[in-house]
Parts: structure tokens; sequence; C-alpha cells
């Protein structure tokens, strides 16, 4: 069986310099910035499914550290085994794996953890379970929890349950960072293409108020009409 050692060695011969400074910019590493402090090796998304494939049986304790670590590379390496790990076990497993989530999202920091991972894990999860822990994390103070708490929803929208993301749309309608506004604006489209009433109806209360990047983006595929109604223009 493959090692965390063996993966961090891996890893650490992919990088690449160039790459890892195109990617801090992305990532908005810089002081103050969202992702201020996060490392990169310079290993494309790609590259690292790969290797991800190769390294399945690594165990929590495992997995806890490459999540504990500033290496963007090792963290994001470390949930998609946790997805892939999540997909393969049974539902004791996927209550563990779950489990498991919740208390690492100090660690999902960066928009691209949080997307790849929180629906198909902690929102696939909850498809048929009490979804308190979102609405817990959606009053969060951290960034990421928030972001957690509403692209965990997009597990619901795929079953045409869209009450949740309404509601936690609704708690984050006045959050100040863009990102939350590119999130729920988001998942209120997806909502929207699977019950256009649905978007229209949560549009027709609050479009008003929506922070304007909010509001972009959830209208992105209705009419030029009904865009430029809400858009004021």
């Amino acid at each position: 069986m493959q090692s965390l050692k063996q993966l961090k060695k891996e890893l650490n011969k992919l990088a690449d310099k160039k790459q890892a400074v195109i990617l801090s910019g992305f990532f908005k590493t810089g002081s103050g910035q969202y992702g201020e402090g996060d490392i990169f090796l310079g290993i494309k998304v790609p590259v690292q499914r790969a290797v991800s494939k190769k390294y399945v049986g690594l165990n929590f304790k495992d997995l806890a550290e490459l999540l504990n670590s500033k290496i963007h590379e090792y963290r994001l390496i470390a949930l998609m085994i946790l997805l892939s790990q999540y997909k393969k076990t049974d539902e004791l497993g996927k209550k563990k794996i779950a489990e498991f989530y919740l208390k690492n999202t100090k660690n999902i920091n960066n928009w691209d953890l949080v997307d790849l991972s929180c629906h198909y894990i902690l929102g696939d999860y909850l498809l048929d379970k009490n979804r308190r822990i979102l609405y817990k994390l959606a009053g969060s103070k951290n960034l990421w929890e928030k972001r957690i708490a509403i692209i965990s929803t997009f597990a619901f929208i795929r079953n045409k349950q869209f009450s949740d993301t309404l509601k936690i749309s609704e708690i984050l309608l006045n959050d100040k960072h863009d990102l939350i506004h590119k999130a729920v604006g988001w998942m209120l489209r997806e909502a929207g293409k699977r019950d256009g009433g649905v978007l229209e109806n949560f549009l027709n209360k609050h479009y008003k108020i929506m922070p304007r990047t909010m509001l972009r983006y959830a209208i992105e595929k209705l009419s030029d009409k009904k865009r430029k109604f809400y858009l004021g223009m």
C-alpha cells in the first residue's frame, strides 16, 4: 500500500515553480487577501487527480496531516482521496467521512477546496438527514464555512429540493464577501435551471437588495428581458 511519505515525495517531485507563482496570484495568497499564507507547489488539478488514485487507502490520520498543511496541493489531494473513499463506502463509512469533513472545515480554506468536495460529501450525506449543521456553518464568522453551507446544498438542488438553498441564501444575503455573493448566486442559478419559478419568486422578494454580483450570477440563464428587469435597466 502506498504511504503518506511516498505521496508527499511524489507531489514534491511534480512541483513547478512557474506554475506556483501563477496559482499563488490566482488564489489571492497576498497579504490581506482571502488566501493569505497558502503555499502552492504548482501542480495542475488533472495531474493531482491521477496521483490521488494511487493513494485511496490513506487513513484519516494521514488525511488530517495533509489537511493541516499550508501546502495547497496537499489539502486538495486529501479531499480528492476523501471523496473517492466516500463514493465507495457504505452508510456507516459515509457517516464517518462526513464527521471527519466537519472536523476539518478550518483547513478546507479556499474556494476550489470547498467546491470540489462539500456537496459531494457533506451535501450528499445530508440528503435524507437533518440539515441543522448547514445553518450553523452559514452563521459562522469563517468565510469558508459559510461557502460550505451554501455550496453543500447543490446536492439538494440536484434532487429538486430547494428550500434549504433559499433559506441559506437569505441568511447570507447581506454578507460582505464577494466569494459568498458568487456562491449564493451560483446556487440560485442552479435552482432556477431546474425550476424557474423557485428562482423568480426569490428574486421578486430580494433582487432590490441583493449584492450586484450575486444578482448577476443568479440571473445569468434568464432571458434578456428578465435580466434587464432585475438589473433595473
